[in-house]
């Protein structure tokens, strides 16, 4: 599904910042893999970098055999196969729930309005927002914003999901109702990249975690391996600060 290979990535704010360092990995059709590591260890980073909304300095991105930082490559086809999910929930003020939902299906996809509609009504359904359709985001609580948010991306029917830190803006009691949802997508098979400080979810969920730190992927494995077993010693240090 997706092939990273040697990818770099450098910010100059002002200071040059080395983001990404040699970040090489696969994530086949269906898996779910996790990506944890500390703040500022290049994990959103190489997330953006798969949804080209960051462009490696070096390096190649394959998804699905096409080279998404080649000139050639049509970015909204590309964009239109993955969906991304941010910290932000970035849905339309001045729209309502359902009407974020069916927007982009009506003027990306280009769907009928009665296609869009059938698919809306299904999804606020799946998400466990049907009485919230005719609300309006700022009406919603932050769990019920970032599941509309999750309900629009599968909107777009993509083969893969990007989620970037989807519960770190939320209130405790809010995570588990997200979380429900992620775990849903992940058991009907949906290929996703997680970036989370959930290690619960790592556990439960994911066919492999990967460790990153100072722009490098340091260790990766199943969960299995990487919570009781990790062969690095900067894995087994955060493990134990973030586990006590």
């Amino acid at each position: 599904m997706i092939e990273i290979k040697n990818i770099y990535k450098t910010f100059h704010t002002p200071h040059e910042v080395q983001a990404l360092v040699d970040v090489s990995c696969k994530i086949e059709a269906g898996e779910v893999v996790v990506v944890i590591g500390p703040s500022g260890s290049g994990k959103s980073t190489f997330l953006r970098c798969i949804n080209r909304l960051e462009t490696a300095n070096y390096g190649e991105i394959l998804i699905e055999g096409i080279d998404i930082f080649s000139r050639k490559t049509n970015m909204n086809k590309i964009r239109a196969k993955v969906g991304m999910v941010f910290q932000s929930f970035n849905l339309f003020p001045h729209k309502t729930v359902y009407e974020n939902v069916m927007l982009t299906q009506l003027e990306v996809l280009k769907r009928s309005k009665a296609k869009a509609d059938k698919k809306t009504v299904y999804l606020l359904k799946k998400v466990g927002i049907t009485d919230k359709a005719k609300a309006y985001p700022a009406q919603l609580s932050g769990g019920q914003q970032q599941r509309v948010a999750i309900a629009r991306a599968i909107a777009m029917d993509p083969k893969v999901m990007l989620f970037d830190e989807p519960t770190s803006a939320l209130d405790p009691e809010m995570i588990s109702e997200v979380l429900n949802v992620m775990k849903a997508l992940a058991k009907e098979g949906m290929t996703m990249v997680v970036v989370t400080h959930e290690m619960g979810f790592a556990k439960e969920v994911a066919d492999r975690v990967i460790f990153m730190d100072y722009g490098r992927i340091v260790e990766e494995g199943t969960p299995e391996h990487f919570f009781k077993n990790p062969t690095h010693q900067r894995t087994k240090l955060f493990l134990d600060q973030i586990l006590s």
